[in-house]
């Protein structure tokens, strides 16, 4: 983009800043800026847009206007991405600094947690975390997770006609599975969805965002004050028993908010567009019904395919620094395309396509370094046990209605299918 285009831009997004700062801002008004500015957060169907492509084969690290008057460094390139997210000391997480900092609006709440979280403050809550999520600890779920899922195919094996696969197998399985890990009740669980979906959706606009994390931390401050003074079996109790004079309420109350929303949204949403990438495969369709073999392999490649979370917590640059050539300021703000960094063609070829007999590199769905998901293994362990179990129950499942009057969300961090209807028998 020239200077010139630069300049009107930048002043146009000040404009519109100035106009709307009191009532946060709304992307999907945003008609003027560059499609590379929307980009990260735009998909055609189950791809990312052939913008993103093209950002990435020019350059893998390029400026870009966002909508509030600022730019920042948008990157697309997998070495690039692992490059940044690799780098803990050089970059800020902290949630409170950068909405303060680069929007102007600062939440009620600071969400705390380890995603917005930097170090040392991270690595003390991690240590934590970690022995909880280890795959021995993790284990002991097994059995549940599988009484999960066959209860949800029994309630669908029930139902007349067409089955929205989102409300009835997709949400419910990590909803349960989330909450009897933490020792949330299921019964809120319509709460703690809305607060989870309006924080990663960008389209209802700033202030909608940060209502939605404050609402979900009051919520789950609730539930501390009641484990502090009954501790349950649940992470949170565990928490308490264990490490109680270790962690305040409000750190407490922000791991359970990172592993409540980072577990609940995503696992649903890959649940639903796995589903849907099966059943316009059929040759795939029918390997997963067939061979145990192949599930692992195709977890994994379905989660570089299609990297939910499209774009990683935002960093602001604590130094000067070079990335790959790229002279990035102290204070810039980077954002990372973990949809852009997994397709990239430095992986292997046809990285378009889903192939799980594909001999590439880690992908980047989790994220990487200090901050990758600490709930990965959870969530392959769902998808692992859903995957087969659904399509063993019905092997005759199909559309309900044809594949292009499908809606997916539209400017979301969590990349997902609003409604899945299918047809069982």
């Amino acid at each position: 983009m020239s200077n010139l285009r630069s300049n009107v831009v930048a002043w146009l997004g000040r404009k519109y800043f100035s106009r709307i700062q009191r009532n946060g801002f709304d992307l999907s008004k945003m008609s003027f800026l560059p499609d590379a500015t929307l980009a990260p957060l735009r998909r055609d169907g189950l791809d990312p847009i052939s913008d993103l492509s093209r950002t990435r084969a020019k350059e893998p690290i390029s400026k870009i206007w966002l909508p509030f008057g600022i730019n920042a460094w948008l990157v697309t390139g997998y070495d690039e991405t692992k490059a940044v997210l690799g780098k803990a000391k050089g970059f800020s997480s902290d949630f409170t600094n950068l909405a303060e900092r680069n929007i102007g609006v600062a939440p009620q709440q600071n969400p705390g947690g380890l995603g917005f979280s930097d170090p040392p403050t991270h690595t003390r809550l991690r240590r934590l975390l970690t022995p909880e999520f280890t795959m021995r600890r993790l284990s002991r779920l097994t059995p549940r997770i599988h009484s999960i899922v066959e209860e949800r195919l029994d309630e669908m094996a029930a139902a007349k006609g067409p089955v929205d696969l989102v409300q009835a197998f997709a949400l419910p399985i990590p909803a349960l599975v989330i909450c009897e890990l933490l020792g949330v009740p299921y019964e809120d669980r319509d709460d703690f969805q809305r607060h989870s979906t309006a924080r990663f959706d960008l389209f209802g606009g700033a202030d909608a965002s940060l209502g939605a994390i404050s609402d979900s931390l009051s919520y789950l401050h609730g539930i501390v004050r009641k484990q502090r003074e009954t501790p349950g079996d649940g992470l949170l109790g565990m928490l308490v028993k264990e490490h109680g004079d270790e962690i305040d309420d409000q750190e407490l109350a922000g791991l359970a908010d990172g592993v409540l929303t980072g577990g609940l949204e995503t696992t649903a949403s890959m649940l639903a567009l796995g589903t849907l990438v099966l059943l316009q495969a059929p040759e795939q369709f029918a390997a997963i019904r067939d061979r145990d073999d192949v599930v692992d392999p195709f977890v994994e490649e379905l989660l570089r395919y299609l990297t939910v979370v499209q774009v990683a917590f935002p960093r602001f640059a604590r130094e000067d620094m070079e990335i790959a050539g790229t002279r990035i300021s102290a204070g810039d703000l980077v954002l990372c395309s973990l949809s852009g960094a997994n397709r990239d063609e430095k992986l292997g070829p046809d990285m378009e396509r889903v192939d799980p007999h594909r001999q590439a590199p880690s992908h980047l769905a989790f994220g990487y370094g200090i901050h990758r998901c600490i709930g990965a293994e959870l969530a392959k362990m769902e998808l692992r046990a859903a995957y087969p179990a659904l399509i063993r129950r019905f092997p005759r499942m199909r559309l309900a209605v044809p594949a292009e009057k499908l809606s997916f969300r539209k400017l979301s961090i969590v990349y997902g299918v609003e409604q899945l209807p299918v047809l069982l028998k």
